[in-house]
């Protein structure tokens, strides 16, 4: 797996990715190309067995402020109907090629997620947060639907329809303590604590049965548009695969030599 992007910044050691947006100047704003650049390194983890898990960090005390104005805002602005298609779809596919990468993502979230930035945040398995974080999906502030980048579909399953629809169209901050107290936050930690705390999680994570972890994402995934009835004959599936897997012989043996297993992945 590649660490040497252009658009942000990336670095892979021991089975753990860190990446971040590299414009900390500008509180770390997406332009065309990082979007890009994103949505195919992420797309690119689905072939890759190195990297058992990633973490999207801030940079200089920001996550991301989203969109660029001047790179982007400003552009759309003179484009054509086909054209805004094509990059909303872009956008999309980013978070699609998240949700589909499997390896399990946490989001450590600093000072500003916003816009776009706020969708990586949501989009990711896991959000660690300082209580400077501030997230805002300020879409309808700038004139535009809060449906972007499946922020309808995702952001009420992870906190309720009501208090989605509050920040959806009011486009207002949620704190980090409301965050926390709303579920859309698994903690709230100091400051200097956010990169060991998710870097802790991040090993806990990796070190676990990564095939196993890929099926768990793949599923929470695929589970949204199922019945329960349905849902419940895919985990028998999904589980039944995973009781073929070593891992799973691993974990067994440990079991009854009284030793903590270790995973290999496979």
């Amino acid at each position: 797996m590649r660490g040497d992007a252009t658009h942000f910044n990336c670095s892979i050691e021991d089975g753990i990715a860190t990446v971040s947006l590299n414009r900390p100047e500008r509180k770390n704003p997406l332009t065309f190309e990082s979007y890009a650049e994103l949505r195919d390194w992420f797309g690119d983890l689905r072939h890759d067995d190195g990297v058992k898990a990633v973490i999207f960090a801030p940079n200089g005390g920001n996550f991301s402020s989203g969109g660029d104005v001047r790179d982007i805002i400003g552009p759309l602005t003179e484009m054509n109907m086909k054209e805004l298609l094509s990059f909303t779809r872009m956008t999309g596919d980013l978070v699609k090629a998240m949700i589909n990468c499997g390896v399990p993502i946490i989001a450590a979230v600093d000072g500003v997620s916003a816009g776009a930035g706020a969708i990586i945040a949501m989009a990711s398995d896991l959000r660690i947060a300082t209580p400077e974080a501030k997230t805002a999906f300020l879409f309808n502030r700038v004139g535009l639907a809060g449906c972007d980048m499946g922020a309808c579909a995702i952001l009420p399953r992870i906190i309720g329809q009501g208090r989605a629809a509050e920040l959806l169209y009011l486009g207002r901050s949620m704190s980090a303590e409301e965050g926390l107290e709303w579920g859309y936050f698994n903690r709230v930690v100091p400051t200097g604590e956010l990169l060991t705390e998710a870097r802790g999680l991040a090993r806990r994570i990796a070190d676990g049965p990564n095939f196993a972890n890929a099926m768990t994402k793949t599923m929470l995934a695929q589970e949204w548009s199922m019945s329960i009835e349905q849902a419940i004959e895919a985990e028998a599936q999904a589980q039944a695969i995973c009781m073929r897997g070593r891992d799973f012989h691993r974990a067994h043996r440990a079991f009854l030599a009284k030793e903590k297993p270790v995973f290999e992945g496979d």
